[in-house]
C-alpha cells in the first residue's frame, strides 16, 4: 500500500521514547520528514541519533520543548510553523488515588494530555484547512472510555482528547483534512515496563509472571493478553497519518488487543 508520505512533514510530540519513537521511526521509514520533540536538547539528540541509525536517509530534525506549556508550544510552533501531520503523543500518567488527586496535578495533567494538543492544533488546524490538506491525531488511551479507578484523572484527560478530536472534526467537513484519535491499551513503553519491571523485582518474580497477573488482575477483559508493543501502535498512526486513511475522520481507533468490551 502507498501511503503517500514520501516528504510529508510530520510533527510528533513526546517522540524521544515509547510510542512516539516508534512512529517517528515508522514515519521515516515511509520517506517523511519527522520532526522529533522531547523536553531536554539531550533527549532529542539522542532520538535522533537512534533514528538515523535504524532509518537509512532519514529525514528527521528536533525541538526540545515542553508542550505542556504555553511558551514551548510557542517555541516549537515558531520552528515549524507548517506541518502536514500533527501528531499529539506527549503524556503522563500515574496511579493516584483519587482523594490524593491534588488541584495542582489535575491541572498538570490537564495541561499536558490535552492542553498540549489543544494549543497546536489551534495553530496547524487552521493553516491545514487553508492548504485543504492534513492530519491531526490525538494519541489517547483505552482509558477514555474505561476510566480506571486508579487514575481518574489520567482517564479524565483522555476522554477529554477524544471530545476535542471530534469537534474539530466536524469542522472539516468537505476538505481534505482529518481529526481523527488513536485508543492505545496496555503498551509495553518505557514508562510502563519500568513501572511492570520494578513491580517484578519488588515482588521477586519474572517481567513474564508479572505481566500475566498484571492481565488476569487488572485488565481480564484484554483479548491479547500482553502488553501490545510500541511498533504495533505505531503502525496505525502512521496509517491514520496518511492519504491512505482520506476516509477515517472523526473516529477513536482502537488498537487496545481488545480491552474494552463495548461495541460502539
Amino acid at each position: 500500500m502507498d501511503l503517500a508520505l514520501i516528504d510529508q512533514t510530520v510533527l510528533i510530540t513526546g517522540s524521544t521514547a515509547g510510542i512516539g519513537f516508534a512512529a517517528a521511526q515508522a514515519f521515516a521509514k515511509e520517506g517523511a520528514r519527522v520532526i522529533v520533540n522531547g523536553r531536554t536538547g539531550a533527549r532529542v539528540e539522542e532520538a535522533i541519533g537512534r533514528l538515523r541509525a535504524a532509518v537509512s536517509g532519514a529525514k528527521v530534525e528536533g525541538v526540545a520543548a515542553d508542550v505542556s506549556t504555553a511558551e514551548g508550544v510557542d517555541l516549537l510552533t515558531a520552528a515549524h510553523p507548517e506541518v502536514d501531520v500533527l501528531v499529539n503523543n506527549a503524556g503522563i500518567f500515574a496511579p493516584v488515588e483519587f482523594e490524593h488527586i491534588t488541584d495542582a496535578e489535575w491541572l498538570r495533567f490537564f495541561e499536558t494530555n490535552v492542553m498540549s494538543g489543544v494549543r497546536l492544533a489551534r495553530h496547524h488546524f487552521p493553516r491545514m484547512l487553508a492548504r485543504n490538506y492534513g492530519r491531526i491525531l490525538f494519541i489517547s488511551s483505552e482509558s477514555a472510555v474505561q476510566i480506571p479507578a486508579e487514575m481518574i484523572h489520567y482517564g479524565t484527560t483522555k476522554t477529554a482528547q477524544l471530545a476535542v478530536a471530534r469537534g474539530l472534526a466536524e469542522r472539516t467537513s468537505g476538505t481534505g483534512v482529518t481529526v481523527n484519535s488513536v485508543l492505545p491499551g496496555p503498551t509495553a513503553s518505557e514508562g510502563v515496563g519500568d513501572f511492570v519491571r520494578q513491580l517484578a523485582a519488588a515482588r521477586g518474580v519474572s517481567f513474564e509472571v508479572m505481566e500475566k497477573e498484571f492481565f488476569a488482575t487488572a485488565r481480564p477483559t484484554s483479548l491479547l493478553g500482553r502488553f501490545i508493543t510500541v511498533e504495533e501502535i505505531a503502525n496505525l498512526i502512521v496509517y491514520l497519518g496518511s492519504r491512505a486513511a482520506s476516509a477515517t475522520n472523526g473516529a477513536a481507533v482502537r488498537v487496545d488487543g481488545g480491552v474494552a468490551r463495548n461495541i460502539i
